[in-house]
Order: C-alpha cells, then structure tokens, then sequence
C-alpha cells in the first residue's frame, strides 16, 4: 500500500511511503524503534511491558518513508497468541501496538497501517479484527468502522476500550 500526501506546515514532508509486513532486514528493529519513540517515550509506557512475549510470532507491519526513515508501525496476533485478547475466538486476530511517529500523524499513515494489518487478517482467513483503543483513538477507529463494545479499562494506566470489525 503506498500513500503521497505532503505533510501540513511545520510537519516533516511525506512525499511518498509504502506499508510492508516487516520481512526486510532491519524492519522489525524499525517497527520497535517507532513504538519506544511513540509508546515509551511520548506516552510513558514503562519499556518493560511495551515489549512482550507475542512479539516474535506477530505479524508487524511498518510504514516507511521512500527514504527509508520509518512512519509507523502495527501487528496481528492470530491463534492461541489472540485468544485471550479476543475472548478465545480462533476466527478473530488481535490488531495491536499501532503507533504512528509525531511527524507523520494526520497523513492517513495510521489508516494505511490497519488497512494492511486487515488485508493479512483476510489472507490468514480471519472473519474479525479486535483491538484495544486508547479512549482518544476511539474516533479514528470507529471512521476505519470498528465497533466499541465492553467496559471502558485501563492498560499501561490509560483508559480504552475493545474494539471489533468484522473483515
């Protein structure tokens, strides 16, 4: 998937980017550098949790810019991996750890990253798509047409809800 929007004043440029699953030598180092810039170091998530044991059985996905300098990044759980995170169904994966770098926000970088995220769901055979939203990404989410449902609960401190789109 490939996005051309230029960036608003005072935003790097986005002249042109591509979303890949992370399979190229150094991608998967870019996809964390994204979310301790993003997770850890923006919004205080202590390193230690940002970081789990589903992290190399996921699928991550990563926007880049055409010069290489990395956007964005998500993955999917599928499996025993997602189960408890989407109540145990094995038709539904688990969208996660979405993280958009502070420049390339506003640009549709995020949308492109969870339209690939589904498009591997599809691949894979997956009727839904879960995810747990930050309470302020409610909105964008629900734009992507993403359905809350449940509680509102806090995880790394902060308040979300769950989230599921059938694909």
């Amino acid at each position: 998937m490939s996005g051309a929007p230029d960036g608003p004043a005072g935003v790097l440029p986005v002249s042109a980017y591509e979303v890949r699953v992370a399979e190229h030598p150094g991608d998967r180092e870019a996809c964390f550098a994204v979310r301790k810039d993003v997770f850890v170091g923006e919004q205080g998530v202590p390193e230690d949790i940002e970081y789990d044991a589903y992290d190399p059985g996921a699928l991550h996905v990563l926007a880049v810019r055409e010069d290489g300098l990395p956007l964005g990044t998500g993955r999917l759980l599928e499996g025993e991996a997602a189960a408890a995170k989407v109540g145990g169904d094995p038709a539904v994966g688990s969208l996660g750890r979405l993280a958009v770098t502070r420049a390339a926000r506003g640009l549709g970088v995020g949308a492109a990253l969870v339209r690939a995220i589904e498009a591997a769901a599809r691949a894979r055979g997956l009727a839904a798509v879960d995810l747990h939203a930050q309470t302020h990404a409610l909105g964008f989410y629900e734009r992507l047409g993403y359905v809350a449902y449940g509680p509102e609960f806090a995880d790394a401190g902060m308040p979300h809800r769950a989230m599921r789109k059938a694909l």
